[in-house]
Formats: structure tokens, C-alpha cells, sequence
């Protein structure tokens, strides 16, 4: 039997960072994968394939564009939808084959099959081939991840009734997109099929889109998908989805009883996220599960039998990759008695849209209900001189600061490059910043980063320079 320092199961973003991070530490390290190919739900099905798409499609909404800028395009401009299928699935394999090379650079050993705890130190690797392998790792990682959730009453077709997975490879594109639930990967997955010439409609429960943001995120970017062409239907209950052929009927109900009936030819279901431990039989090693599913955890990832952690989806906060590899490090590291921290109201969420949005620390929404003074500086993309030569117009950044210390508490940008933007004000949180000391530092003209430091003056004085 062969035996190992760390045995992590599972190989997304958290698994195979937790997986490297223990190599990096001396650790005899393995790694169990019930796939054929590494990287977990977002290098394969996920974060890469989506941003693939979404870039192919801006790139061909941007041509729409062109003559305005002096450019000059004869004959039609098509869609090829398969080449552009052809070529998301490359940047994954480009990508997942990173991950093996790294794996081989780290020593990491390899096992391909579904991992099942058989008790606390020992995993059960049933292959594909209908064998079956166990090893040993002196401490465990569950890193199982999540899988797309669906309605009780929908009947998940996986044709005409998708998820996220399956819109990622479409032979054609919709007519009419009915698109169940307003959060992030079906507004994104949205946005590729209407670039592409879709009818997109949106059905959602809560009364806005991207109901974990900011509320001025969510009123703005929804203004500009709807000038764009996307249909939003909030404060939606939907009560049914039945397909009859080619078609899919999708009926809702609002706050007053009234019925709302729509029919597509797809519909995407992307009503969030549940953790996923099918197969790993916690309970032989005993492992507790929450009442959500989720794996139970303290405060160092650690669950009620001491050799064994849990990251990423599996465990409670934001279902997100980069949280996911925080974690994946912070418990290598407390495997070799070390004293990481993660700071969970620093983890940045963005949506990759066009524009893009991106946040981080407290809403104000959350600054409201407990009860925080605080105030507010806000600057428009608009007013900028980068802005305006690009032509990316829409959008702003919207800084929060303690009313009496300054202290930067959330950060809120919605506009061209935030999800790269955002990094500057996690930087400057994690140092403490006052919005002063923001609108003090030199930031490059034209760029949009100075979008952050007029925000700041704004929140520091109400003096920005610029508007």
C-alpha cells in the first residue's frame, strides 16, 4: 500500500494548490482526481471555459464597432459557433495540461478514480477500469468541490434544459435563451449568446441581478445589459419548465399572483451551486456534514477528526476559485505548523461581463444593517480621458470609508478592467488604507485605475479633480 504525508481528494483550483503548497513543504504528496483530466470544475467546465467565450464573443461584438473608429470592414463579418467552441476547448487543454506539467515539476503523485474514505487515514480509488486501489496519507484534504443545482420540479435534460456545463459546448445558438436565475454565470453565459445574436431572458427570484453585490452594482449593470438587449424578469418564482420538442416553456409567478410565460428553444438553469461529496462516504472516517451539505470545518479548515481538512465549495463562504487556493495554502501550511490567516472580507468577487464587476470588503447594504457611519465617494468612468478614447464609457468606482477614521471598509466597481482594478484596493484593505491614502498615491494618466484614486478623493473630501 502506498503511503503519503498529504493525500488531497479532489483536483480544482484548492486541491491542486493545496497540492503543490504541501510538495513545496517537504510533503510526500498525492492527489486523487475521478476525472480523466485535472483542474476541477473551473479549468474544464467552468472560470477558463466561460472567459474563453466570453472573449471570442466581445471580440466579435466589438467589430460592430470598428467603423466608428475608423475602421473599415467589407463584407459580412459571421459567426463560426464550432470554431469558437474549438477554441475554448484548446485554451483548456493548454491550461489543464499546466496543471500536469506542475504536478510532475512538484513530485505529486497522480491517481485517477473516485476517492471514498474507507476510514480515517485510508482512501479507497475505485478506476474507471472497475478496480480499485487503496493508499494512505497520514493527513487527508477534501477538496470534492461543487456541482451545478437545479429545481425539484425541473427535469434536467441536459438538451434543452441545461446547466452551466452544457452551454459551454453548444452546437448552435439559441433563438431565445431563457436563462433561470440572475447570478453570475448565467448573466455571463448570458452575455456570450446575446453578443452571438440570442434573445436572452433572465428569471430571477430576488427583485435585482447579482443579488451577493452591491445594489448600485446590480442597478447599473442591469441598466446596461438591457441597453445592450438583455430582458429581465426579477421578483420572478418560477413554477415550472417543460419542454415539448424543440421547445421550452418556462412559466413564473410575481409577488402579485400574476403568471409570466415565456418559451425559448434553450433553457439554461443557473440557480447556484451544492457542494458535492457524492462517493466520498465522510461518514467511515467520520467526517460530519452540515445541514446545507457542506462539509463542517473550525477556523483552521480542520474537521472534527484532526488529520482531516476540507477547502473550497465543499465548505462554507463564497463559492469561489481564488478562495478556494487561499485555502488550499493556508492548510498546507497548517499541516507544517505554521500560523496562516485568511482575511474572508478581502477575498474579491468579480463578474466577468462587459463591462466587468468587481468588489470587495462590505456592501453598503451591510454597512446600513450594522449600523456603521460611513461615507461614500463615487467617480464615473465617463469622466475619464482613457475612457472616453476606448470608448467604455459605462460604469464607476464606488469607495466606502469609515466616517471617522477614513479606513477604506468596501470597494464596488463596475467599468472596463475592474476585475484587474480591484487588486489595488485589496492591497491597500489589507494594509488598513484610509481613502486619503489612496487619493494621495500617483496613479497613471490616462489609465482607468484613476477612476480608484477620484473615487477616493470623492470619499476623503468630496473634492475628486475630474468631475
Amino acid at each position: 500500500m502506498s503511503s503519503f504525508d498529504v493525500v488531497v481528494i479532489g483536483s480544482g483550483p484548492g486541491g491542486y494548490v493545496a497540492a503543490i503548497r504541501c510538495a513545496q513543504l517537504g510533503f510526500t504528496t498525492a492527489i486523487i482526481e475521478k476525472y480523466t483530466t485535472l483542474g476541477g470544475t473551473c479549468l474544464n467546465v467552468g472560470c477558463i471555459p466561460s472567459k474563453a467565450l466570453l472573449s471570442s464573443s466581445h471580440h466579435y461584438d466589438e467589430i460592430k464597432h470598428f467603423e466608428e473608429n475608423g475602421i473599415e470592414i467589407s463584407g459580412e463579418v459571421k459567426v463560426n459557433l464550432e470554431k469558437m467552441i474549438a477554441r475554448k476547448q484548446a485554451v483548456v487543454d493548454q491550461t489543464v495540461g499546466g496543471i500536469n506539467y506542475l504536478m510532475d515539476k512538484n513530485k505529486i503523485t497522480v491517481f485517477t478514480g473516485l476517492g471514498s474514505f474507507v476510514d480515517a487515514t485510508h482512501v479507497a480509488i475505485a478506476k474507471a477500469d472497475g478496480t480499485s486501489e487503496t493508499i494512505e496519507g497520514k493527513n487527508i484534504i477534501i477538496a470534492t468541490g461543487s456541482k451545478p443545482s437545479s429545481l425539484p420540479f425541473i427535469k434536467l435534460d441536459k438538451e434543452r434544459i441545461i446547466t452551466s456545463t452544457e452551454a459551454l459546448k453548444l452546437k448552435e445558438i439559441p433563438k431565445h435563451l431563457i436563462i433561470i436565475g440572475g447570478g453570475v454565470i448565467g448573466i455571463e453565459l448570458g452575455q456570450v449568446y446575446l453578443r452571438l445574436g440570442a434573445q436572452v431572458s433572465v428569471v430571477e427570484y430576488l427583485d435585482r441581478i447579482i443579488p451577493g453585490m452591491d445594489s448600485a452594482l446590480s442597478k447599473e449593470l442591469t441598466k446596461v445589459l438591457k441597453k445592450q438587449g438583455m430582458k429581465f424578469y426579477v421578483s420572478h418564482k418560477v413554477k415550472s419548465v417543460e419542454r415539448n420538442g424543440a421547445t421550452v416553456q418556462v412559466q413564473a409567478e410575481n409577488a402579485k399572483g400574476e403568471t409570466l410565460t415565456l418559451e425559448g428553444d434553450y433553457s439554461l438553469v443557473s440557480v447556484g451551486r451544492r457542494p458535492y461529496t457524492d462517493g466520498l462516504q465522510a461518514e467511515n472516517a467520520g467526517v460530519k456534514l452540515t445541514e446545507k451539505g457542506q462539509i463542517e470545518v473550525n477556523d483552521h479548515l480542520q474537521t472534527g477528526i484532526p488529520n482531516i481538512y476540507a477547502i473550497g465549495d465543499v465548505v462554507r463562504g463564497a463559492m469561489l476559485a481564488h478562495k478556494a487556493e487561499e485555502e488550499g495554502v493556508m492548510v498546507a501550511e497548517v499541516i507544517a505548523g505554521q500560523k496562516p490567516h485568511i482575511d474572508y472580507n478581502l477575498i474579491p468577487g468579480v463578474v466577468y461581463t462587459w463591462p466587468e464587476v468587481a468588489a470587495v470588503g462590505q456592501t453598503e447594504e451591510q454597512l446600513k444593517t450594522a449600523g456603521m457611519n460611513y461615507k461614500v465617494g463615487s467617480f464615473p468612468f465617463k469622466a475619464l480621458g482613457r475612457a472616453r478614447a476606448s470608448g467604455d464609457l459605462d460604469g464607476f468606482v464606488k469607495i466606502l470609508a469609515d466616517a471617522k477614521t477614513d479606513e477604506v471598509l468596501g470597494v464596488h466597481m463596475i467599468g472596463a478592467r475592474v476585475a484587474d482594478l480591484i487588486a489595488e484596493t485589496v492591497v491597500a484593505m489589507e494594509f488598513r488604507a484610509s481613502a486619503e491614502d489612496i487619493s494621495r498615491m500617483s496613479h497613471a494618466h490616462p489609465t482607468f485605475a484613476e477612476a480608484i484614486k477620484e473615487a477616493a478623493l470623492a470619499a476623503t473630501d468630496n473634492r475628486p479633480l475630474h468631475l
